[in-house]
C-alpha cells in the first residue's frame, strides 16, 4: 500500500512553494505596532521574500515531503 506523506503543519503556515520551486515567505516582525517602528524599518517588513535557493533547497527536502 502506498502511504501518502505529511507536510510539517508549521511548514505549510510559514513557507510556500512555488511552481518555480521559489519558496515564499512573509516577514517576521510585520504584525502590529507600526507606530513605534520607523519609516525604513516598516519599509523592509512590507510584502513578501523569496528564500535564498540554498536555503529553500533545505526547506523543500526536510519540510515538504514532495517538493
Amino acid at each position: 500500500m502506498g502511504y501518502k506523506l505529511k507536510t510539517k503543519s508549521g511548514a505549510a503556515k510559514r513557507f510556500q512553494v512555488k511552481k518555480s520551486g521559489k519558496v515564499k515567505f512573509a516577514r517576521a516582525y510585520a504584525r502590529h505596532c507600526f507606530l513605534s517602528k520607523s519609516g525604513k524599518v516598516n519599509q523592509r517588513l512590507r510584502g513578501n521574500g523569496h528564500l535564498e535557493p540554498m536555503d529553500a533547497k533545505k526547506v523543500k527536502k526536510e519540510l515538504f515531503p514532495y517538493g
